[in-house]
Parts: C-alpha cells; sequence; structure tokens
C-alpha cells in the first residue's frame, strides 16, 4: 500500500513539472495574434525561402511581432506572409519589410526598416515595400560561374 502512495506522489510532481514547463513555454514563446494587443499587416514578397510561421518580426534588432500565417497569392503567385505586430509599436506606411537571416546558418525573419511617414501600417494593411529572401547558395553559385 506504501508503494501506490509514494507512486502516486511522484506522478503528481511529474505531472505538476510538466505543468509548470508548459506554463513556461507559453509565456516565453509569445505567439502573439491573440486579444487585442497586436495588429495583423500583410507583405507580400516574391520569395520567402526559409521564412516560416512563428518567424520573429523585428525594428532594429527588437522582436516587435511574429509571422502568423504564409500564404499564397493565386492571382500575383507571390508569398504572403502574415505579421502580427504588438499594438505599442507603430510602423511608418512607408517602412521597408525584408526577409533576413540570424548569420551563415541561422534562421530567417521578418525585418522592418521603418520610413519617415506620418502615416502608420494599420490592421488589415498591406506594406508596399518589400525585399524578399536572398539564397546563399544562389549567391556562391553566381560567384563560381563568373
Amino acid at each position: 500500500m506504501a508503494s501506490n502512495v509514494a507512486e502516486t506522489i511522484i506522478g503528481a510532481a511529474v505531472l505538476a513539472a510538466a505543468g509548470g514547463f508548459l506554463v513556461y513555454a507559453a509565456q516565453t514563446a509569445d505567439i502573439g495574434g491573440v486579444g487585442g494587443d497586436y495588429y495583423e499587416v500583410k507583405a507580400p514578397f516574391r520569395k520567402a525561402d526559409g521564412l516560416g510561421v512563428g518567424a520573429d518580426v523585428r525594428v532594429s534588432g527588437v522582436k516587435v511581432g511574429t509571422v502568423t500565417g504564409m500564404v499564397l497569392d493565386q492571382k500575383t503567385y507571390r508569398a504572403v506572409a502574415e505579421l502580427s505586430i504588438s499594438d505599442e509599436y507603430q510602423i511608418p506606411e512607408d517602412s521597408t519589410v525584408t526577409i533576413a537571416t540570424e548569420g551563415l546558418l541561422g534562421g530567417s525573419f521578418v525585418s522592418i526598416d521603418p520610413g519617415a511617414s506620418d502615416f502608420f501600417l494599420e490592421d488589415g494593411s498591406e506594406a508596399e515595400f518589400t525585399q524578399g529572401s536572398v539564397s546563399i547558395l544562389e549567391l556562391v553559385g553566381r560567384a563560381i560561374a563568373e
């Protein structure tokens, strides 16, 4: 009987630890897009290699949001990234949205270079100035071919 009580206590401790890890992961992931704390912006790219849902959206290296979706525009055949940006940041509407990488082997993220407009991107708006991803293998291939 004492063995069953010990197993129950150990099982409860394991479940409590797992619950703690889930709460920690939910707080640190900062997925975004939930509630009214974020606004959605679409950014069409000719090429979006390496960019995926969950990637960071950064301004001057500071995370301001998250990529919440990727779809293909059936008319223009452009990859459209759906960005969820925190309400506390206002992004000028003439900003340039670029897909960047975190180094030679790092993951991709969306970098926003702020413009100088007095008007800001709003919920549901689309970024006008975008630059797609650059493949390192393509660059190496071009350098070798020349």
